[in-house]
């Protein structure tokens, strides 16, 4: 059973949760525009594999799909990775603020008990 992702941010999550994709990502990010039997060469999977990893970073807003005749042409799309990055930021900020105040903490129980 197929789960359907709702918000983009978990799209976003979902789509970089795979290895294949982020390898895609990246050979967009150095290329500037692929298609998909570019972005598929360097694995050894069947294109309808590759087609499957296509539609979710298009679904992710990840990519976008520029149609030349017959070839599909896909770029970055840096918006969802932006937004992606600020949550990671906002969150590394409260766990780090968190674990340094339990650092704290623990330092004072440890001197408190040397006493």
């Amino acid at each position: 059973m197929a789960i359907h992702y709702q918000h983009q941010l978990d799209r976003t999550f979902h789509a970089l949760g795979d290895g294949t994709r982020r390898k895609m990502l990246s050979l967009l990010a150095k290329q500037g525009e692929a298609t998909a039997g570019d972005m598929g060469a360097p694995f050894q999977i069947a294109q309808p594999t590759v087609s499957k990893h296509i539609r979710v970073l298009e679904q992710a807003g990840l990519i976008s799909r520029r149609v030349d005749g017959r070839v599909h042409r896909f770029q970055l799309q840096l918006k969802p990775l932006n937004e992606a990055q600020n949550w990671i930021s906002k969150h590394k900020e409260f766990w780090e603020g968190s674990l340094d105040a339990l650092g704290d903490l623990l330092d004072e129980m440890s001197t408190d008990q040397d006493l």
